[in-house]
This record gives structure tokens, sequence and C-alpha cells, in this order.
């Protein structure tokens, strides 16, 4: 049986990465810490952390962007995007159950995606920029809720 020696799991992160996470998973539960490739383990844990980050935003800017568009075009049905915010929403709700600390963020998040979601919703509808509100105007409470529609 191959043992897996500190240089091994470092080199096979560039050019294997699966081999080299099934190399770390086994050396913390052999508790072989000193033999850790702890580098590229914080790179990839910041990583992972930065990818939910991007997930939420990404998944706000959606959400938002297609109440703008129930909310102000008026010309369609407003169960047009039904489908879109009831993914996003249960997307997000997944997201939050899996990582509660991200709920205190969604505001945050919210506040900092919205000028997108605004341009993106303008651009979508073909309606003036202006027609939206300049600010967010959905709670975090409303963002969340399966069952707002505006």
């Amino acid at each position: 049986m191959q043992t897996l020696a500190q240089p091994r799991a470092i080199s096979c992160y560039d050019n294997d990465w699966v081999l080299w996470i099934d190399a770390q998973v086994r050396l913390l539960s052999e508790r072989r810490f000193s033999d850790l490739d702890i580098e590229n383990l914080v790179e990839e844990l910041d990583g992972m952390k930065k990818q939910y980050a991007h997930e939420l935003d990404s998944r706000l800017t959606v959400l938002i962007m297609h109440l703008l568009k129930c909310e102000y075009q008026t010309d369609h049905a407003r169960n047009k995007w039904h489908s879109t915010l009831i993914e996003q929403r249960r997307r997000i709700s997944l997201l939050l159950a899996s990582s509660p600390s991200m709920r205190q963020r969604v505001l945050p998040f919210a506040l900092d995606c919205y000028a997108d979601a605004r341009r993106r919703a303008a651009v979508e509808t073909r309606l003036n920029l202006e027609v939206f509100p300049a600010q967010l105007p959905y709670s975090t409470q409303q963002l969340l809720d399966p069952d707002f529609m505006p």
C-alpha cells in the first residue's frame, strides 16, 4: 500500500486536484497533521468561502432582477417570472441551510448587487432605468419569503 508523504500530497495538487483532495482527506482522517498541505488547504478553504459568497450574490441578483421585472413590466403577466423566483429562493434557502451564518449577509449582498439587478432588469424589459427605484425596494424578509410577489 502506498503511503501519502508530504511531497506527493503537495505535488499532486497541481496535477490532479481530486487525488490531492483524497490525499488530504486521508491525512486528516489518519490525524497526520504534519503531512498536510497546509498552504493549499488554506487557499482552497478560503476559495470555498468565496464561492458561497459569489453564489449568494449571483442568486440574489437574479431574484431581485425578476422581482423588479414582475413589478414593473406591467405588459407581461406577473406569473411569467414566478418559476424563476421559486427556483432562486429555493437555491438561496439551500445555501442558507448549509451555511446559516450567510443569512446575516443577505441584506448587504442584496444592497450591493441591486444596481446590477436594476440595470439588467432595464435591459431585459427595455424599460428606462429610471422606471426602477434607485434603492432596493425589498426587505430581507420579502426577498426570502417564498410567497412574496410584488
